[in-house]
């Protein structure tokens, strides 16, 4: 991979030590392939999908400097008492997949949709699960397939 990646991890702080990890796993994966990258705070996993808009847009109206090759989206959802947990975890999933088809992204999911707190502690945790290396080795692959179809240049 090539030095002049860059990425932008958008990640949700609503589970500060849950994203923590998450983010961990993400940054030491692409570090290791000397990618650099930016992160983009919000609020909740529901906002994800407006922040990589957000960007996208910046880009669009050459508002910034700041080209990404991809993106990585994490944070988490736990289920509660009631539907809350359900209809934020559809929107945000899908709002990111829809954008990685309408604008032909290269993007990692790292997004936690769990029972409880130990199945996310599990799921965060570098030394464990790592979704947040998945995601992160996801989007970078996603821009190896796009350098592949000649999508972007090699």
């Amino acid at each position: 991979m090539s030095s002049g990646v860059r990425i932008l991890i958008v990640e949700s702080r609503f589970y500060d030590d849950i994203t923590d990890n998450l983010v961990k796993g993400a940054v030491k994966e692409l570090a290791a392939v000397g990618a650099g990258y930016k992160r983009l705070i919000v609020p909740g996993i529901l906002e994800i999908p407006a922040a990589i808009r957000y960007a996208i847009r910046a880009m669009e109206l050459r508002a910034t400097d700041e080209r990404y090759s991809g993106y990585v989206a994490l944070g988490c959802a736990i289920k509660g008492e009631t539907d809350h947990y359900e209809h934020v975890s559809r929107e945000a999933i899908s709002g990111v997949q829809k954008l990685a088809l309408d604008y032909t992204l290269a993007v990692g999911n790292g997004i936690l949709t769990v029972h409880n707190r130990a199945q996310a502690m599990e799921r965060c945790s570098p030394e464990r699960r790592n979704f947040g290396g998945q995601a992160a080795r996801a989007c970078l692959r996603m821009i190896e397939i796009k350098r592949e179809l000649s999508l972007i240049p090699k």
